[in-house]
């Protein structure tokens, strides 16, 4: 058996946003959405070919087994390129301001 990954450390919801502690025990809240689809359907015979899918929608309620579906392409969601947001904190001061 290998190493065996921390899963307390991030704890997604059902809306795409995971909770994950920050320095100083900071919670910061990172928003994930499926762009679009990369999934080469030409592979097998040497191509490349993409089928257009411009975001992924899931299929089914979050939960279940086709919420990894897209909608869209039936592809699964790893297909799609994933984009990680976060929110950042622009409260403190910079002291390298342009005078």
């Amino acid at each position: 058996m290998g190493p065996q990954k921390d899963r307390s450390a991030a704890r997604p919801y059902a809306n795409g946003t995971a909770a994950t502690a920050g320095r100083g025990g900071r919670k910061e809240n990172k928003v994930v959405r499926y762009r679009e689809c990369q999934r080469n359907h030409a592979a097998s015979i040497g191509g490349h070919a993409v089928d257009g899918c411009r975001e992924f929608m899931a299929s089914g309620a979050e939960g279940t087994a086709a919420a990894l579906l897209c909608a869209a392409c039936a592809c699964h969601r790893s297909f799609h390129r994933r984009e990680v947001e976060a929110e950042c904190d622009f409260s403190s001061d910079s002291s390298g301001a342009a005078r």
